[in-house]
């Protein structure tokens, strides 16, 4: 009897530290309203760019397209829980610079940077406690254009200098991550957007000349990173 008197007592004494161990845990992991939780890490921006053909003088060059290439940078976000299921999420980064090429000219047209800051209504379906929450979110994007270069290239091409101007861009944002806590507050992050960016770019020569073009942007985004939950 006494043995398993002292069996019983050591089963309900290890339950109570695991339990509390658990319990700890779940703490650590729970997401609450009020709680804010920053991230940084790797960002690309991919286009899945598309344009009109561009217009020389007012009249189209057919075959003629323009086109965007990736870039890296530093992405930072975000997320200011408003529930333990329900945030706001803002996307930052540092300017994302891009290449420009005037598809079927064979020149590289211009050199352009960007800042894309996005703001998300985001839901997080699993319970509080969970170490592993997903997230997905629906909101809007703002695109600020600057530092917009004519390539030489292109120049070149034309013989003569140039400027260009790219109209800022409004545009509805899409998003889905996931975030795995590990210890003291840390996490794991990982996160997807797709972005709706258009813009008109005017291209204006010394010579008189002008060339313009309507391109859908509409890039991937991709970020990997680190995060920790104040």
């Amino acid at each position: 009897m006494r043995s398993s008197y002292g069996q019983v007592k050591a089963l309900v004494g290890a339950g109570i530290i695991v339990g509390g161990l658990v319990c700890a845990s779940s703490n650590s992991y729970a997401y609450e309203a009020g709680d804010l939780v920053v991230r940084a890490g790797v960002a690309s921006v991919q286009p899945d760019e598309d344009s009109s053909a561009l217009v020389l003088n007012g009249t189209p060059v057919a075959g003629t397209k323009a086109g965007v290439d990736n870039n890296e940078q530093l992405g930072l976000t975000a997320t200011y829980m408003l529930t333990p299921q329900w945030g706001v999420g803002l996307l930052a980064a540092t300017p994302f610079e891009h290449d420009v090429k005037a598809k079927g000219l064979g020149v590289d047209a211009a050199e352009i940077k960007h800042l894309p800051p996005t703001l998300t209504l985001q839901y997080f379906p699993m319970a509080a406690s969970s170490a592993f929450q997903p997230y997905i979110g629906l909101g809007v994007n703002y695109t600020l254009f600057f530092s917009e270069d004519v390539d030489s290239q292109l120049e070149s091409a034309l013989g003569s200098a140039g400027d260009l101007e790219l109209d800022d861009s409004i545009g509805w944002a899409g998003q889905l991550g996931f975030d795995y806590a590990l210890q003291n507050n840390w996490l794991i992050n990982a996160s997807i957007w797709y972005l709706d960016i258009d813009t008109d770019a005017d291209f204006k020569f010394d010579s008189g000349t002008r060339v313009k073009a309507d391109i859908d942007i509409d890039p991937w985004v991709y970020m990997l990173g680190l995060g920790y939950k104040f």
